[in-house]
């Protein structure tokens, strides 16, 4: 079964690496943290949210526990900058991707990223891959890796 264009786009970009990850597709909706852990059975901090905010027009990216919640405040302060939600328009144009489907790689533009330090206390996470029903498996510990992120505390 071929997946969609923008879930196809994801699983290109993870086929460079050798840890065999699988976008799949799913009838149900994995919009939200909270859909995405009922449709693969797994607890909701288990999913990673791509979050995408702006400082200036400098697009960055959060990829934070379904359980979690971006202390903005906090983290702007930490990193040193301004951090501003995004519209659906900039993320769109920034990721290439709608919101509730924005995958932790594989983007328009090359962005900063951040990760969430709670998401390395789970082995297996789950994360969107280019639509909002569309996900894949890997391992917390190669969520650095194949998005060149930089583990931090987002709360």
């Amino acid at each position: 079964m071929s997946l969609s264009k923008n879930s196809q786009k994801v699983q290109d970009f993870l086929d460079q690496f050798d840890f065999k990850l699988e976008v799949v597709e799913l009838e149900e909706s994995t919009r939200t943290a909270q859909d995405a852990a009922e449709a693969v059975g797994c607890e909701v901090g288990q999913i990673v949210k791509s979050l995408i905010f702006r400082s200036s027009s400098r697009p960055l990216l959060f990829l934070v526990s379904g359980k979690n919640t971006l202390n903005t405040a906090g983290v702007g302060k930490s990193l040193g900058i301004t951090l501003e939600k995004a519209n659906a328009d900039f993320v769109r144009e920034k990721s290439g991707y709608a919101i509730g489907g924005v995958p932790p790689v594989a983007h328009a533009e090359k962005m900063d990223v951040y990760i969430d330090q709670d998401l390395l206390a789970f082995d297996t996470i789950w994360a969107a891959a280019g639509t909002p029903h569309a996900v894949f498996r890997l391992t917390s510990a190669d969520l650095p890796r194949i998005s060149g992120g930089t583990v931090i505390n987002v709360t």
